[in-house]
């Protein structure tokens, strides 16, 4: 069984990189924004609140984080393993987290500020069925229209210079000490992932040991 936690600013790629190690090595991807995205677009109380939360250019609070993250893991079936992606948030959780689970290894996207506002600020949400695309890496056929549904494309609420800045200084703030305490503990491997998809993939599987990745299809650029 293995049991990994991606790490990274927002923009530096954590969803598809998770989501192509959980594809080939069986693992579960337990990603925080997707069961946030699945509130929202199912209009429950939870997603209710998210929204109100994004229309301000708020954050989810952390202790919400927490209580979804361990609803999420108490199901157990994740008989192979998982990655846990957007959790721990602040090092709190970081302990909880390592008394509870015999984690294998924390991976670390390193991306610079400018390169997060780049790819941030290119992303786009179809307003109808909620494809996500960036314009950097994943344009549609028709400027301005969902490939699948043909929706208008839109920028999401919290894609925004200020409230990108504000996330910025939060993750900085909170996140920096939880990998600090990752690191004492020796868990942490770093991965430049200003590269491309696949080789920020085999560079992660270098560092932790893993079977060589094989390109398939590839992933869109997410969170």
């Amino acid at each position: 069984m293995r049991k990994y936690v991606i790490m990274g600013v927002q923009g530096s790629g954590k969803g598809t990189q998770a989501a192509l190690l959980c594809d080939d090595l069986d693992l579960v991807h337990i990603s925080v924004g997707a069961i946030f995205r699945w509130h929202v677009k199912n209009h429950t109380k939870l997603g209710a609140q998210v929204r109100r939360l994004v229309a301000a250019g708020e954050l989810v609070g952390d202790d919400l984080v927490e209580d979804v993250v361990r609803e999420r893991l108490q199901q157990h079936d994740w008989n192979f393993g998982f990655v846990v992606d957007g959790f721990p948030r602040n090092r709190p959780q970081a302990e909880f987290f390592l008394e509870s689970y015999d984690i294998d290894g924390v991976i670390l996207l390193d991306l610079p500020d400018e390169e997060v506002r780049r790819r941030v600020l290119a992303r786009r949400l179809c307003s109808r069925c909620g494809m996500d695309y960036n314009l950097i890496a994943h344009r549609p056929e028709i400027e301005g229209r969902c490939d699948v549904c043909g929706g208008e494309l839109v920028t999401r609420a919290d894609d925004t210079p200020e409230a990108l800045a504000r996330r910025l200084r939060d993750y900085h703030g909170k996140t920096d000490p939880v990998i600090d305490l990752f690191r004492r503990k020796e868990y942490v491997v770093v991965v430049d992932a200003r590269d491309d998809q696949a080789t920020v993939q085999q560079a992660i599987r270098d560092r932790l040991g893993l079977p060589a990745y094989r390109a398939g299809s590839p992933a869109r650029l997410n969170a």
